[in-house]
């Protein structure tokens, strides 16, 4: 089971044994996505420690909610820019009516994806490789040939990247967007810092909110730390808050276990 902030205890009574026994891992994750990545650090030995750097919840009201479940059957696609956005766009969504068979459901990488069949999704759009909104631009779904006079409604947290909203309109789409989360940013125990081996970034605002927060309390010897971001706009965003051990690896949770097993000495 995940650590919650305790670096001062052992990580189990006993030897532990796998590629990274020993090893105390941050993860920083929304507390309600950390279930998954955690339990692999813990099947390879290492110690993950729960740190989340934004906390999730809902934002949108309630008319706003009331109209779009009138609407919905108008949209082609639903698109989910992340797990947070299917937690809350879906069960908002569905506290009003079913969900209707009409528009696809679509997003933007794996973890997401997972999210949307574990909610019912038979089917989801998603890019194969690149996880972003550049990745989704590429899908042959949302070209201009296929998406121009199609209705697109985005379901994402509150400042959101404008992106994808205006290449789909730029390509003839019509499409709205309602922000059905909010983030907020904790405050972070330095020990729990300090005790960590490797540090596990996944979002540009945590990447700033703790680089932030390093630099409030001078504690700027934790930016030696080595740090692991499964996108290259994550990755840059370190690199330019100042983090000097930047790895950037592939997608997704695995994506970052290769990166940490690979760094610690063990192939992927």
């Amino acid at each position: 089971m995940p650590e919650q902030a305790s670096p001062g205890r052992s990580a189990a009574a006993g030897a532990v044994h796998g590629p990274l026994a020993g090893r105390s891992i941050l993860v920083t994750r929304p507390a309600a996505q950390a279930a998954d990545f955690s339990a692999a650090i813990t099947a390879a030995g290492g110690r993950p420690l729960l740190l989340p750097l934004i906390e999730i919840e809902p934002s949108i009201d309630d008319a706003t909610f009331d109209t779009l479940a009138e609407r919905l059957d108008d949209f082609a696609f639903v698109f989910f820019v992340s797990a947070n956005a299917v937690e809350h766009g879906v069960a908002g969504i569905r506290a009003r009516r079913a969900w209707p068979p009409g528009p696809g459901g679509a997003t933007v990488g794996p973890g997401s994806a997972k999210a949307l069949r574990e909610a019912g999704f038979t089917e989801v759009l998603v890019p194969a490789a690149r996880f972003d909104s550049e990745g989704v631009l590429e899908l042959p779904e949302f070209s201009a040939a296929r998406i121009a006079g199609r209705r697109v409604l985005i379901l994402r947290g509150d400042n959101g990247r404008e992106l994808l909203a205006d290449a789909l309109r730029e390509r003839g789409a019509s499409v709205e967007i309602a922000a059905c989360y909010r983030r907020s940013f904790p405050a972070v125990p330095l020990d729990v810092l300090a005790a960590a081996d490797a540090l596990t970034l996944t979002s540009s605002e945590a990447v700033r909110h703790l680089a932030g927060l390093l630099r409030g309390q001078q504690a700027d010897a934790l930016f030696a730390k080595p740090v692991f971001t499964p996108h290259p706009r994550i990755a840059a965003a370190a690199h330019d808050e100042g983090f000097a051990d930047v790895h950037e690896t592939a997608g997704g949770d695995v994506g970052l276990m290769q990166g940490l097993l690979a760094h610690f000495g063990v192939g992927a």
